[in-house]
């Protein structure tokens, strides 16, 4: 077991934080003020070589560590999550493709996600609705079989570069006897499908440079090259849970459970920066003529917030590296960091606030912001409540 770094990981970290120091901090605030979708920032990250297809494929593929990835989005997060998921939102989509689509469709389509260097494009995940979120086997938006392809009916709500994106992967029921089992993905394109479009835009409590939207299917034909995975593995599916064969989750679980490493690194982002600037506060911040810092009030404070941050980093590192090596998550693993991740952010942030007292409030500094980021994590891609149900149940054998 070793916990150093590579120095290539360390240069990929290094260049990460130098981008997020310099062309994220700078903005932040702006685009938490306005809600825009931070386009001259992604446009700099796909020139820079951060934002695009190539750095999924280079820094995933030949890294048996699988931190690769987990260290560039902890430090671009901690530059601003919001302006990160705008950056690496379009990951979630193309973990579903890559999971469950055919050779084929992740040559054609992966590189559309994300456009080109001069003109870059985002992709969006559609999975949950107004009536469905935790609940995946409740999904009404429904795929009807016609004469070359589907046709898809429904309304997603809270996606990520839902509406902007040139492409979305869109989860829809094909037999609504079936439950979750009954369940496809499709590839849909917004620039060639009048058929979908974007509704309402989420004004949010935090992440605001993230692009939140409801998705709206109206009669949105797919052709069948686009159902992700291919006929024959669709009806191969459909015949075994017809038969009574009880499949390992959908496909739409099953990217969540991919991605949740990636999630939780983002949280430890967030933590960190609400860290760093309550130690450098505290240690400038003078009550008596002593440093905060050293009452113990406020040290023990930090202490623990120290603590509880290295702690959802292990955790998250853990999970990357057992998804880069196919170990499988017997206990839950991935669930274990997104929540230890998710729910240290909460805490970490606002214990920075209280570190700083009244000033922690205000938006002169940006530590009221890294609070309101923070919350999103315990709630997108599976709950708290939702990641113990999936840790209890792995405990309990279900």
């Amino acid at each position: 077991m070793d916990f150093a770094l590579s120095e290539e990981q360390k240069e990929l970290q290094k260049w990460a934080h130098e981008f997020a120091e310099k062309e994220i901090r700078p903005v932040a605030g702006a685009y938490d003020e306005t809600e825009e979708f931070p386009w001259p920032v992604v446009a700099k990250a796909a020139e820079t070589g951060l934002y695009g297809f190539d750095l999924y494929a280079n820094t995933m593929l030949a890294d048996p560590t699988g931190l690769n990835l987990p260290l560039i989005m902890e430090e671009i997060c901690w530059g601003c999550a919001g302006i990160g998921l705008a950056i690496f939102g379009t990951g979630l989509p193309l973990s579903s493709l890559s999971a469950a689509g055919t050779q084929e469709q992740l040559l054609r389509w992966a590189p559309r996600m994300f456009g080109t260097q001069q003109e870059p494009k985002v992709a969006a995940f559609c999975v949950t609705e107004p009536n469905a979120g935790s609940d995946v086997s409740s999904l009404r938006t429904k795929a009807e079989r016609v004469d070359g392809g589907w046709v898809l009916n429904g309304t997603k709500i809270f996606a990520t570069n839902g509406g902007i994106a040139d492409v979305h992967i869109v989860v829809a029921t094909v037999d609504p006897t079936l439950g979750i089992r009954g369940q496809a993905s499709f590839i849909v394109s917004r620039e060639e499908n009048q058929g979908i479009r974007q509704g309402k835009k989420e004004k949010k409590l935090g992440i605001r440079a993230s692009h939140t939207a409801e998705v709206i299917l109206e009669d949105c034909f797919v052709p069948d090259e686009q159902l992700v995975g291919g006929q024959e593995k669709l009806d191969s599916k459909l015949e075994r849970a017809r038969g009574g064969s009880h499949e390992r989750g959908s496909v739409a679980l099953r990217t969540f459970e991919i991605t949740r490493p990636l999630v939780g690194c983002q949280a430890v982002g967030i933590a960190r920066a609400a860290l760093e600037f309550a130690v450098q506060y505290a240690k400038e911040r003078q009550t008596f003529g002593t440093p905060i810092v050293q009452y113990q009030g406020i040290g023990f404070q930090l202490a623990d917030m120290a603590l509880e941050t290295d702690a959802a980093r292990l955790l998250v590192h853990r999970a990357a590296w057992m998804a880069a090596n196919g170990q499988p998550f017997t206990k839950a693993e991935g669930s274990m960091c997104k929540l230890k991740a998710g729910e240290t952010a909460v805490r970490v942030t606002e214990q920075a606030i209280q570190v700083l007292g009244g000033y922690g409030f205000i938006k002169d500094f940006p530590v009221e912001k890294w609070y309101r980021d923070a919350k999103i994590y315990t709630l997108f891609e599976g709950t708290s409540e939702i990641q113990r149900l999936v840790i209890s149940r792995a405990l309990a054998g279900a």
